[in-house]
Parts: C-alpha cells; sequence; structure tokens
C-alpha cells in the first residue's frame, strides 16, 4: 500500500540507487506528506541512508553514485534543480554523530544567515529562535561565545538541529539522529520534533522501530533495497500488512 496525501512535499517514483553496478535501492515509489514526520525504518544496508542522500543531491560528491527515476520536491524533480545551494538551503540535514564546526555556539548558528547576508541584531534574533526552537537555548545563553565543540554529546546534536533550522528549510531530514544520545535528551529531541513538524516537513530515518511509532504519522519499511511498503504507522505495527516481512521486523524477528 502507498500513503497518499492531498499535498505532497516530496514524491518519489521508480527511484533506484546504485554505486556502481550495486543497486542499494530498487524501483521506490511513494510520498511524503507535507507538515507530517515520515519514518523510515529498515535494518542497515537497506538503502535509508541512500535515499537521504538522493533527496539532498550528495551523489553530486560520491564517486559511483547514480540516481534513476525521480524524487519531487514542490513538484520540482531536484535533479533538474540548476543552483544546488539554493535546493540544499531548503533541506536541513541532522546526521547520526553531531557535526560540530570549530566556532562557537553563536558562530555555528549564525553560519548560515551570515552567508545570507545577515547582520546583527538580526543575527542575534535568529540565533535564539532556533537554539529555541530546538530546546537548547537555557542551556547555552550564557555561553554562547564558548566552542560549540564543548558541549555534551546531546548538546551538539541539538546544537546541530539548530544550525540545520537556520537555513529556515521547509524539509528537514534526520538520519539516525539518536544513535549517539543518550535516552532523556532522545525524548528531548522527540519532543521538538513532534512541535517542528508544525513548520517543517521531516523525514525520520532510524532503526529504532518504536522510535517511529511514536514520531511518525507514515512509515515507509526498506529491507534488502526495496521499498516494501509504506502506510499508516499504527497500522504497520497494529493493523493489517500486506507483507509478513514488515510484521516480522516490527515485532523484530529479525533486525
Amino acid at each position: 500500500m502507498v500513503a497518499t496525501s492531498t499535498t505532497s512535499k516530496v514524491s518519489v517514483r521508480d527511484l533506484t540507487i546504485r554505486y556502481g553496478q550495486n543497486a542499494v535501492l530498487r524501483n521506490a515509489s511513494f510520498e511524503i506528506p507535507e507538515n507530517e514526520i515520515f519514518g523510515i525504518i529498515g535494518p542497515a544496508g537497506s538503502g535509508k541512508t541512500s535515499f537521504l542522500r538522493a533527496l539532498n543531491r550528495m551523489d553530486e560528491f560520491t564517486p559511483g553514485m547514480s540516481v534513476d527515476g525521480s524524487i519531487t520536491l514542490d513538484g520540482k524533480d531536484v535533479q533538474t534543480w540548476r543552483n544546488l545551494y539554493a535546493l540544499r538551503r531548503r533541506i536541513g540535514v541532522v546526521f547520526p554523530l553531531p557535526v560540530g564546526l570549530p566556532l562557537s555556539v553563536y558562530g555555528n548558528v549564525a553560519l548560515s544567515p551570515r552567508l545570507r547576508g545577515m547582520k546583527r541584531p538580526d543575527l542575534d534574533d535568529i540565533v535564539e529562535r532556533c537554539l529555541r526552537r530546538a530546546a537548547l537555548w537555557d542551556e547555552v545563553k550564557d555561553r554562547l561565545d564558548a566552542l560549540g565543540s564543548l558541549l555534551s554529546g546531546g548538546q551538539q546534536q541539538r546544537l546541530t538541529i539548530a544550525r540545520a533550522l537556520s537555513q529556515e528549510p521547509d524539509l528537514l531530514l534526520l538520519d539516525e539522529f539518536s544513535i549517539a544520545v543518550d535516552p532523556v535528551t532522545t525524548m528531548r529531541i522527540e519532543d521538538v520534533l513532534k512541535e517542528l513538524k508544525k513548520e517543517v516537513t521531516i523525514v525520520l530515518v532510524t532503526n529504532l522501530v518504536q522510535q517511529a511509532r511514536r514520531l511518525a504519522s507514515r512509515t515507509a519499511f526498506f529491507l534488502n533495497g526495496e521499498c516494501v511498503e509504506v502506510g499508516e504507522t499504527e497500522e504497520l505495527f497494529t493493523g493489517t500488512v500486506q507483507d509478513q516481512r514488515t510484521r516480522d521486523y516490527v515485532e523484530g524477528r529479525f533486525g
């Protein structure tokens, strides 16, 4: 079954991703609705991260990676964007491990707005707003000039989210954001994501099926390079599914 919506932020049609001759995702088709959290689950090597890389045009910098089929963002094929940086400004990315820049907390969040020509005091407003949206402001407001790398791991991951939000994206990609974060911080970030979906569309790749169940309105199950099934998240976990492999995975029989 394929999830549909009257308003799709991202449409995927017959998508095949290869590294050399090896197809890591084959003939995938599904819709990602606007202003929802869309989960992608599946074991390692199933094509989840490669899909995010294709969506953000990271294939441009990955030797041997090729993309067939189409991914459209607001109706426009991402492969047809001539200005790659304009596309990426609309798509924020949070990786599994915090990627801190060798800058202050303030500088990390202010980098993208500065590159767009923003100056103080507007920069101050943007930094505070993004740190608040990432549930980090109260913890760092008195040390904005300190290096971001001196924050704890969980704080650095939230700083990464704040930096992504400073681009003012309308699509946010999260790839195993909680892999290096403690459970308490993970729950705090999950609360942030529930609020953020009111403003941005979120694609959540996770190996934690219960995390997808907590957060995602719809979920896709990838396995061995195949998009096996897409549907309402609760239906995948509790209802009737079309493919037994989906049930086996969400019930922990393999993974």
